[in-house]
């Protein structure tokens, strides 16, 4: 029944954001991406990540899109300003961008089934991370609370942490100069 459920939340966190990325209107692409959030929620419920869905639904599907619908709704984006501002239209590279995104995920998955190798604590072979709730490989119990994950974030993944800020940074400063440029 958890592998069912898990396929059933994926399939509709990537339909809505499929749908996200493909409407015209922005205020629609935002409901359908709080959708796919809220799908993606659901997932972690099932897999017992208690406190990421709850930051999911809270951080994301909460405060950020309030924040995106409000910079869109801010910016007042009509139909004629868009077309005379839009870029011409390259089919071909979404096609291509698509297909290279496809090829990632591929390799993702299938890299995510091969064999880590040993346990660099204990020495002892381990199983590689399967990709469904109900077979994933029993290892120590990790409490999930927030002091271990703050730890894990601010600790082993202090690197992918702060590069996120810096992408942050770099779509605030977009939407400034973006909107500057609109005002003037």
């Amino acid at each position: 029944m958890t592998t069912a459920l898990f396929y059933v939340f994926g399939a509709t966190a990537l339909a809505a954001a499929l749908l996200a990325v493909t409407r015209k209107n922005a205020v629609a692409s935002a409901i359908w991406l709080i959708v796919m959030f809220f799908g993606l929620a659901a997932n972690y419920v099932l897999m017992e990540a208690w406190f990421v869905a709850v930051v999911q639904v809270l951080v994301y599907a909460g405060a950020i899109m309030v924040l995106f619908l409000f910079v869109i709704m801010l910016l007042d984006l009509r139909t004629e300003v868009l077309e005379s501002t839009a870029a011409p239209r390259l089919p071909a590279v979404g096609v291509i961008a698509a297909l290279l995104f496809l090829v990632g995920g591929g390799i993702a998955v299938h890299s995510a089934s091969l064999d880590p190798g040993p346990d660099p604590q204990t020495g002892e072979a381990r199983q590689a991370a399967a990709l469904f709730p109900d077979e994933v490989a029993t290892g120590p119990e990790i409490e999930g609370t927030a002091e271990n994950i703050g730890g894990e974030i601010f600790g082993k993944w202090i690197l992918a942490f702060e590069v996120t800020s810096v992408l942050l940074l770099g779509a605030i400063l977009g939407a400034v100069i973006l909107t500057k440029r609109r005002l003037t």
